[in-house]
């Protein structure tokens, strides 16, 4: 992909109750900052003025929602739902944890294992210059599958091309294992920043809406004839493991009833419905 501008949104879903976009790397979701005037809002406002609503009290005035977050660097798959009914059933199955996400990254090094499991406990970190680190202050369960694709080089150097379905927190969980994502400047202790951006970008969302089932993928940027600098031997197809993510659920589900009445939404308390009713209020993410 080319960098990011006003014009050039990449548009991968499209329906009267939610828009998915490709995001491209370094640029916000939104921004209170005067002077950034490109954001993903931004550009969404520019390609959908339909969508602007002169009667709504946010300081876009647009009537969206982001259903969940990427990373400022981070490129790929973001869900965005168009009326409040609809951010309303996408917060279930996020909050529910239905949602399938699957993410593609180049880190450094050669990683030997085919398959990981990253299970560390991450916390909010008092270094600075660092968001969150593994087994810091308050630190919770986090997990993230790993999966290798390909073994190869960048710029001279070795990498490996990974899948990841996280949890939460794959660019700590890649560091934490010694093989820090590419260009990853805040995760390299400030010292990768010589690629022209960060090599994690979100592949495949699948979000199971009982109306409107959404399952998009974003098209692989870390391929050779989009990045002459990267050059690799395959290790497992993207294609095969992308139909074993899509089928595993449902497998576990026929062989485990029980597994349905598990993910089945816990009671919420008045606290828990209260902030439910003010994120679904929240259009212009202030």
């Amino acid at each position: 992909m080319e960098p990011a501008s006003l014009e050039n949104l990449c548009v991968l879903y499209h329906s009267a109750n939610y828009i998915v976009v490709n995001k491209h790397w370094d640029i916000r979701i939104d921004s209170k900052m005067w002077y950034e005037k490109q954001t993903v809002q931004s550009q969404l406002k520019h390609r959908f003025p339909e969508l602007a609503d002169p009667g709504t009290c946010t300081a876009s005035g647009l009537f969206l929602r982001f259903c969940h977050q990427l990373d400022f660097s981070t490129s790929g798959a973001l869900c965005v739902a168009l009326n409040k009914a609809a951010a309303g059933h996408a917060y279930r199955c996020f909050k529910d944890r239905l949602v399938t996400k699957a993410y593609l990254a180049l880190v450094r090094g050669t990683v030997a294992e085919e398959k990981m499991t990253l299970d560390f406990a991450i916390g909010k970190n008092t270094t600075e210059g660092k968001t969150h680190m593994k087994e810091q202050m308050n630190p919770k369960p986090c997990q993230t599958e790993l999966t290798v694709l390909e073994h190869g080089e960048y710029d001279g150097d070795p990498v490996t091309k990974v899948l990841l379905q996280p949890l939460t927190a794959p660019r700590v969980h890649c560091s934490a294992i010694g093989h820090p994502i590419v260009g990853d400047y805040t995760y390299s202790l400030r010292t990768d920043n010589a690629p022209y951006r960060m090599m994690l970008h979100a592949y495949f969302l699948h979000i199971p809406l009982e109306n409107e089932p959404i399952h998009v993928t974003a098209p692989d940027p870390f391929v050779p004839t989009l990045d002459s600098k990267w050059a690799q031997r395959c290790v497992n197809v993207l294609e095969d493991l992308l139909k074993n993510i899509l089928t595993k659920p449902q497998t576990e589900i026929q062989e485990n009833p029980e597994l349905v009445h598990r993910r089945s939404s816990p009671v919420e308390s008045e606290e828990q419905q209260a902030q439910c009713q003010q994120w679904l209020c929240e259009w212009s993410l202030d």
